[in-house]
């Protein structure tokens, strides 16, 4: 993985490939998968559906409500550009308050005593956040195809191989970000590897 310039912004006259490309950015953003696999998740492996639920979403609270809040609200003050953070130089702040929180939030569920495999779920966020830190600060890997791909080995680890049939998936994620120029198909495939791994690694024997 080197360095080099990163992708440029879109210049391409909007048509309708280029529509759906930020639908599906949007559709699959890092905030809306990990949410939905949280809620997921957590209710799979309570006891009880409402128990799943309460687990769920104070996860979620931690892992995506308040490091999204914070991206939303540098928006909205001009310290960020986009809310999907597309500029590797912003990065560093939106990902650190994101650790923190995940940290904390996984400090609270353990206390609280949440299922394991909602434990799992937060130690993998945390160490994926660590990952991306440290790559962020030089180069400016696809956290949507890391996401999309952690989220198909999780759901797949949780419900069985037979989800394999959704990997098509994760090349119109890496698409998307590619049709955009957000990102170089080296930065979608680099980041989907990681993902993938730090899910199967991590989430794979804690769950």
């Amino acid at each position: 993985m080197g360095g080099g310039a990163e992708p440029r912004p879109v210049t391409t006259r909007p048509g309708p490939g280029l529509r759906i490309a930020r639908l599906v950015t949007e559709v699959t953003a890092p905030a809306v998968l990990v949410s939905l696999l949280i809620i997921t998740v957590s209710w799979h492996s309570a006891s009880r559906p409402g128990q799943g639920l309460v687990w769920g979403l104070l996860a979620t609270l931690f892992v995506t409500g308040i490091p999204f809040a914070y991206i939303v609200g540098g928006v909205r003050r001009g310290r960020l550009t986009d809310h999907h953070v597309g500029r590797r130089e912003q990065r560093r702040a939106p990902l650190l308050v994101g650790l923190g929180s995940v940290a904390a939030g996984l400090a609270l569920l353990g206390v609280l005593g949440a299922p394991r495999p909602v434990l799992a779920l937060a130690v993998s966020g945390l160490v994926g956040l660590v990952v991306a830190v440290s790559v962020s600060h030089w180069w400016k890997m696809s956290i949507h195809s890391a996401v999309a791909a952690g989220t198909l080995v999780i759901l797949m680890l949780t419900f069985g191989t037979r989800l394999v049939v959704a990997v098509p998936l994760l090349a119109v994620v890496g698409w998307s970000r590619v049709r955009l120029r957000d990102h170089t198909v080296a930065q979608v495939l680099t980041g989907g590897a990681l993902g993938a791994l730090i899910a199967a690694v991590i989430f794979g024997p804690l769950r």
